[in-house]
This record gives structure tokens, C-alpha cells and sequence, in this order.
């Protein structure tokens, strides 16, 4: 008895412990558990048609920040239109979202940026399909990831979710010819296989006001009667014999019509076919566009309502464009649903295009002005103004809770350099920097983005002064002034080497100068002597013959000027000569 007791005490406490176990495992998986899921997940829609289908992520126990996943799709049977992150829960992209209609795909890899997402329904994407053709228009992910917020990116997903979708073709009835009516007798003709160049498709909408229809005339046909009117089986009543083959519609009015048409041979009357066409030429209603926080929001993605009707083809989608970016679609459904999220805005005034397309491709433009305004910049309340050169720059400040902050520092050389730091809960925080900064003065200022994205203003500037270490500024002190000894050295030298290459330069001048002073005398000198030796012979002439004769009192002049003439001469060339040797010397 003893031992069925210990047996049974073993077993209970052995399933105790099970059963612990097991309900700690159930427990920590139900925790960690996040899934990834489309919505609408079913539906049925008809060839031509759009609709759209967003991705969600639920991940109710545990944060995650960051998800991944490919999609696939029946790329014979559906084509994305366009792709929007409206709404979406990602703050940023390791990979812009994309796709592939020729393979079936959609990818998309995204960040939720601290303290991450908790939730059963955060939007990741929207896809905007477009029906092709009829069959089983189904979603699956071929391969995703969900990552907990805990720091070691542990991959939480536990579930990816499916959509099914039946495509149709369009109950209104089959492509052109939509039917016929059938012939009364055997041997009569055939219904006539009608198109239109103008207005192909008859479950589209055309804005063409002047279709035209054309069919082959077989050769034992004879006549055709033709109608076009508001009832898809009416009798064709106009005709022309002999039978022609096509026909132009002009200024026909707005709406859903019929053209019909019938052959006749020696038989009699055929059958008749019957071919819809459909014309809106009218742009949708006038609409307004009217935001719902107003046009002067802090909110960075501003809602806003801008639905409008169209007669009778409907509103197929709308474009929309935001100041200088381009052009994105949005279905129709999506508009429905309003309001409307635009995307990410940062603070500064913008124009809102909205241009609204109806079926047969008509618009109808509204714009209108908003402002989204910067939230309060940061605030300072702690730094440290001077510190030395290897030292840590320390800033405290405030701002908006779990918002992210951005510090920028600029040196005096211009050069800017940023550092991105999370305040806490209570909107407080704090950046040191930690990397040496070299000696200067620094201006630094503070940016916030708090967790719906708003952008703040600048905060004031602030100068922090870096000073270089002690045996730095010695040394620095002493390159100064060895410096400036060299310097003095320097032109010291320069002016002597100067002044004596002048000087050098003088001499050699000086010396060319007293040897053409010297050849000038000695040239003045046999000039001279040149000179005088001619004239004595001349005197000599004249006093022979006055030897000989008495002289003319002409001759007696001239003798007489002649050795005046020849004396002072010989004076002022002496005189000339001992000038330049006082030169020369």
C-alpha cells in the first residue's frame, strides 16, 4: 500500500512538473509570438476592376522593431498598379518597397524605430492590384521576418497569413459582340462579328462621343439595317441597301448604348448582333480639398478629405502630388474610406494636387496651401563650455518624450559633424562625444523628430571653446617665437645679401664707366693733338710766306685768330681731361 502511495506521489509530481514546464514554454512562445497577415483577405472582383490589399503585422505581447517579407501573386492573373506606405507603421527602410509584375512579387524590409510596435494590426504596405483575368487570385509570403525590439533582433514571427481572391468576368455579359439575336429561318446570314477602332472594349468607358463600328460584309449579302439606342436586344430598323460596312456615330450623349446590326441575302434577314458601348466625356465633380486638423498642422502626416462622385462612369482612382515630388495613385476604395493620411511631411509651406480620374480617363484638379509646422526645438541645460583638448563634450538637454535628437557641431573651419541620441521617456537626454576633438571654437545646435516623425526647429547656437594641453600651448609658444627669430634672421640676411649685390652691381657699373671715360680722353687726346698739329702747319705755311712777302692784312687776321683759337682750345680740352680723371679716381 506504502509503495502504491510513493508511486503515486512520484507520477503526480512528475505530471506537476510536465505541466509547469509545458505551461512555461506555452507561455514564453505566446509572448514571443507576432504574425504577418493581408487585409481583406477575400473578396471576388471582376476583370478590369482595382482593389487594394494592405499587409499588417500583429505583435500584441512584445515590441517589435523591424519586419521583412516577398509576396507572391498570380502575375497571369493580377498586376500591381502601384504600391503606398500611407499610414504605414515604419519609420525607416533598409529597402524602398517594390515589385514585380513579370514575376509575381512584392518585397518589402522595414524599421520601426524605438520603442518599436506593439499591436494586433500595424499597417506595413498597401498593394493596389488590377484584375487581368478570370481564375483564383491568391496571396501568400514566400518568406518573411518579424524582430523584437530586445536588442538581439530575435526573429518572433510565428505566422504568415494567406488571401484568396475569385476573379470574374463582369456579369454584364462576354467581350464584343455581347450577344446576338438568332435568326428566325435556316440560309439567312450570320450576325455580323462587330468592333470598334474608337471604343474597343464594352465594359470600358470612353470619353470619344463619336464611336464608329465596323464589320465584314459577306458577298451574298445585300443589305444591312443598323440601330444604336438604350436597350441591349432591340430590332435594327434604319436601312442601307446596298449594304455598307462600317458607320460613324457623332455627339452621342453620356452613357450606356447599344449598337446593332443585321444582314440580309437572298434568304431573307439574319440575326442580329448587338454590341454595348459606353461614353462618359464629363470629369468628375468639382471637389474640395479640406484638412482635418487644419492647414497649418504640427502633425507631420496631415489628414485630409477630398472624396467626389462622378455621372456615370464612376471615379476610378485619384493622383495626388505634394509640392515638388511626383505624381502617386491612390485607388478609389482607398478615398472612400476617409480621411485620408498623406504621407510623411517635414515643417514648411506646400500646395496638395489632387487630381481625380473617372473610368474613361476624364479628371478633375482641386489644390489647396498647408503649412506643417516645426515642433518646439530642443532645449539645453547643460554643456560644458571649455574643456581641453582629449576631453569628453558632454550635452544634456530636453525635448519631447522617446523623441529622437539630433546634435550638429561645427568648427571654426566650417566643418560639421552630428551625433543621433534617443531622449528618454521624459523627453530628457544626453550626447558625449567621446572621439578627441581638435583645439577650436565650436558652435553646436539641436534638431528633434519626436515619435510621429514631426521635425522641430533649430535650437539656439551654442559655442563651446577647446583648449590644446598645457605642454601643447608651450610648445606651440615656443614654435611662435622661434618662428618669428628666424623670421628677422631671415630678412636680416636678405637685406645684407641685397645691399651687398648692389653694391657689387655698382662697382662693376663704375669700373665699365672709368674705361670708357679712359678711351673717351685718350680719343679727345689724339683728336686734339690731330687738330693741333694741322693748325701749326697751317701757321707755319703763313709764316714762310711772310718771309718771303708782306702778308695781306686778311692773312694777318687769320694767322693771328687762328693761334687765339688754337690756345684756347688747348685750354679747354686740358681742362676737360683733368675732369674725367677726377671721375675716373
Amino acid at each position: 500500500m506504502k509503495n502504491d502511495k510513493e508511486k503515486f506521489k512520484t507520477g503526480f509530481y512528475f505530471l506537476v512538473v510536465v505541466f509547469s514546464f509545458s505551461f512555461f514554454i506555452f507561455s514564453f512562445s505566446a509572448a514571443s509570438a507576432a504574425s504577418l497577415y493581408f487585409s481583406p483577405s477575400s473578396g471576388s472582383y471582376t476583370i478590369g476592376q482595382t482593389f487594394s490589399v494592405s499587409v499588417y503585422v500583429s505583435s500584441a505581447d512584445q515590441a517589435m522593431n523591424a519586419a521583412s517579407g516577398i509576396i507572391s501573386f498570380p502575375s497571369d492573373k493580377l498586376e500591381v498598379s502601384s504600391l503606398s506606405k500611407t499610414g504605414s507603421i515604419m519609420n525607416l527602410w533598409v529597402q524602398e518597397p517594390l515589385f514585380s509584375n513579370g514575376a509575381g512579387t512584392a518585397n518589402f524590409e522595414g524599421i520601426v524605430l524605438n520603442p518599436g510596435f506593439t499591436g494586433q494590426s500595424g499597417k506595413i504596405i498597401t498593394l493596389n492590384f488590377k484584375v487581368k483575368s478570370a481564375g483564383a487570385g491568391n496571396l501568400a509570403f514566400s518568406s518573411g521576418s518579424v524582430l523584437a525590439n530586445d536588442g538581439k533582433g530575435t526573429n518572433i514571427l510565428t505566422g504568415l497569413g494567406s488571401a484568396n481572391f475569385n476573379l470574374n468576368v463582369a456579369a454584364k455579359g462576354p467581350q464584343a459582340p455581347e450577344s446576338t439575336t438568332p435568326a428566325v429561318s435556316a440560309g439567312v446570314p450570320l450576325a455580323p462579328k462587330i468592333s470598334s477602332p474608337t471604343n474597343p472594349n464594352p465594359e470600358k468607358w470612353y470619353n470619344n462621343s463619336n464611336p464608329k463600328f465596323i464589320w465584314t460584309v459577306p458577298s451574298d449579302v445585300t443589305a444591312v439595317r443598323l440601330l444604336y439606342d438604350k436597350y441591349p436586344t432591340s430590332q435594327s430598323t434604319v436601312l442601307y441597301s446596298p449594304a455598307i460596312s462600317e458607320k460613324q456615330l457623332e455627339n452621342i450623349k453620356d452613357g450606356v448604348w447599344y449598337f446593332h446590326a443585321q444582314f440580309k441575302n437572298a434568304q431573307g434577314w439574319g440575326a442580329i448582333s448587338h454590341f454595348r458601348f459606353q461614353i462618359d466625356t464629363q470629369p468628375p465633380e468639382p471637389f474640395t480639398i479640406k484638412f482635418i486638423d487644419g492647414q497649418e498642422p504640427e502633425n507631420p502626416r496631415p489628414t485630409v478629405i477630398f472624396d467626389t462622385n462622378d455621372s456615370p462612369s464612376g471615379i476610378e482612382y485619384y493622383q495626388i502630388k505634394i509640392g515638388e515630388g511626383g505624381f502617386f495613385i491612390t485607388p478609389a476604395a482607398m478615398i472612400k474610406s476617409n480621411p485620408y493620411t498623406l504621407p510623411l511631411q517635414s515643417p514648411g509651406k506646400r500646395t496638395i494636387l489632387v487630381q481625380a480620374f473617372d473610368k474613361a480617363g476624364n479628371y478633375t484638379v482641386a489644390t489647396e496651401e498647408f503649412v506643417i509646422k516645426a515642433i518646439e526645438a530642443p532645449t539645453i541645460s547643460e554643456y560644458t563650455e571649455e574643456i581641453n583638448e582629449g576631453e569628453a563634450l558632454r550635452i544634456k538637454g530636453k525635448t519631447y518624450p522617446e523623441a529622437k535628437v539630433v546634435i550638429f557641431l561645427k568648427s571654426d573651419t566650417g566643418k560639421i559633424i552630428s551625433q543621433e541620441v534617443m531622449a528618454d521617456a521624459n523627453g530628457g537626454f544626453s550626447a558625449i562625444w567621446q572621439n578627441r576633438l581638435p583645439s577650436g571654437v565650436y558652435s553646436f545646435w539641436a534638431e528633434a523628430t519626436d515619435k510621429r516623425g514631426a521635425k522641430s526647429e533649430k535650437s539656439p547656437l551654442f559655442a563651446v571653446v577647446i583648449k590644446q594641453a598645457a605642454f601643447m600651448r608651450i610648445g606651440s609658444l615656443v614654435i611662435s617665437y622661434l618662428t618669428a627669430v628666424i623670421s628677422i634672421l631671415v630678412i636680416l640676411f636678405a637685406l645684407f645679401f641685397l645691399g651687398w649685390y648692389l653694391w657689387y652691381r655698382f662697382m662693376l657699373f663704375k669700373k665699365k664707366i672709368g674705361k670708357e671715360e679712359r678711351e673717351a680722353e685718350q680719343a679727345l687726346r689724339q683728336a686734339f693733338n690731330f687738330l693741333r698739329k694741322s693748325v701749326r702747319e697751317h701757321l707755319k705755311s703763313l709764316e714762310d710766306a711772310k718771309s718771303k712777302r708782306e702778308l695781306t692784312a686778311v692773312e694777318e687776321k687769320i694767322a693771328s685768330e687762328l693761334k687765339k683759337d688754337l690756345d684756347d682750345a688747348e685750354k679747354f680740352v686740358r681742362k676737360e681731361v683733368e675732369d674725367i680723371e677726377k671721375e675716373i679716381r
